[in-house]
């Protein structure tokens, strides 16, 4: 129990002082100083309320293009709403309602509105922003409402502009994860090898070696989908399609590469058995020889592929020549079946890179 806590908090620690969080922290503190010093200048919007601006910023500001630019305009269309439903309140107000039925109905609308998935991340100001205006607009709500959305709005194309000089590009990171997925399925492998060639399946072994797969597989979409958003709206990108290119096709196969070794795992873990049929040492140089194809560099493994071609037959062969009843040999076949789609997406995947 500690030491998965001390992993979580080391793994967060990382994650906080990561070089991409840095520049982003960075980046986010220069714009909002930049808006708040300027918003004072703007037109229509009174300056008493430009410290709105640095929370434009702040609403807009994510790690690539694309999302700031939309976080933002949602961020705005949301404000925008809300200020007319404050705007409504004050109504209500100004025709005898109580304050505090204007507040509750503010709220509910606002809350009922922030339901629409459509808005985002506008959806959280609906009712945020007709709250402000209900209680803070004063005398003047018109002139409130106007400085606050323009202030706000100031401060979010600041930002979106802040993130367009030398706008980030997540390609190299991304290809970087594959890389480790593609790493960590060719080590399962090596595992599973080595339980077959022992004749000792470890069965707790395998359910955590499936999990870890699984886990770094979401991590690695993850990345792969950032760096897709990241191209968006990006001049830096056009030089790097050949990139994007390669990280669509490795992450195409190594997916389906990840589910085909958690299948194998599984059926390791769940018929413990498979390695006595036919015979252990021909799956075990069938999975080493698919670890060596599955860890070779991109646009290689042409070798290490035909060689786990050949094992894969091999004991394929005995499978199929020996007297036990299709029923007891049916693991054993998926197992094989496994194995032999690994080697077929690791030379799809040569072929593509090369």
């Amino acid at each position: 129990m500690f030491a998965q806590v001390r992993q979580r908090a080391l793994t967060a620690a990382g994650q906080a002082v990561a070089t991409e969080r840095l520049v982003l922290a960075i980046r986010a503190a220069a714009a909002a100083t930049i808006a708040w010093y300027l918003a004072p200048l703007l037109p229509l919007a009174d300056a008493d309320y430009s410290y709105y601006a640095p929370l434009g910023v702040l609403v807009s500001m994510h790690p690539t293009v694309a999302d700031s630019l939309r976080s933002g305009l949602l961020a705005l269309t949301g404000l925008g709403s809300g200020i007319l439903l404050g705007l409504g309140g004050l109504l209500l107000v100004s025709l005898g309602a109580p304050g505090v039925v204007a507040v509750a109905l503010v709220i509910v609308v606002g809350v009922v509105l922030g339901g629409i998935q459509a808005l985002g991340t506008g959806r959280d100001w609906i009712a945020l922003a007709g709250l402000f205006v209900l209680l803070l607009g004063g005398r003047q709500p018109d002139d409130f409402s106007l400085s606050f959305l323009i202030t706000m709005a100031f401060g979010v194309v600041v930002g979106v502009a802040a993130n367009y000089i030398f706008p980030p590009v997540y390609l190299h990171e991304a290809g970087e994860r594959l890389a480790l997925l593609r790493a960590r399925i060719a080590e399962a492998l090596e595992h599973m090898a080595d339980m077959v060639g022992e004749g000792r399946i470890d069965a707790e072994m395998l359910t955590q070696v499936s999990e870890d797969l699984t886990n770094l597989s979401s991590e690695v979409a993850a990345e792969v989908r950032k760096a897709d958003r990241s191209r968006r709206a990006n001049p830096r990108a056009r030089r790097l399609r050949e990139v994007q290119q390669e990280n669509d096709n490795a992450w195409w196969m190594l997916e389906w590469s990840t589910f085909f070794a958690r299948d194998l795992a599984d059926l390791l873990r769940r018929y413990p058995r498979i390695s006595e049929e036919g015979r252990a040492d021909l799956l075990t140089a069938a999975l080493r020889h698919t670890a060596d194809a599955v860890a070779a560099a991109p646009g290689e493994g042409w070798d290490e592929a035909d060689d786990a071609a050949e094992a894969v037959d091999d004991y394929l062969t005995r499978l199929d020549a020996g007297e036990t009843p299709l029923a007891d040999r049916r693991p054993a076949l998926a197992a094989a079946s496994a194995v032999g789609s690994l080697v077929d997406m690791t030379r799809e995947l040569a072929a593509s890179e090369r």
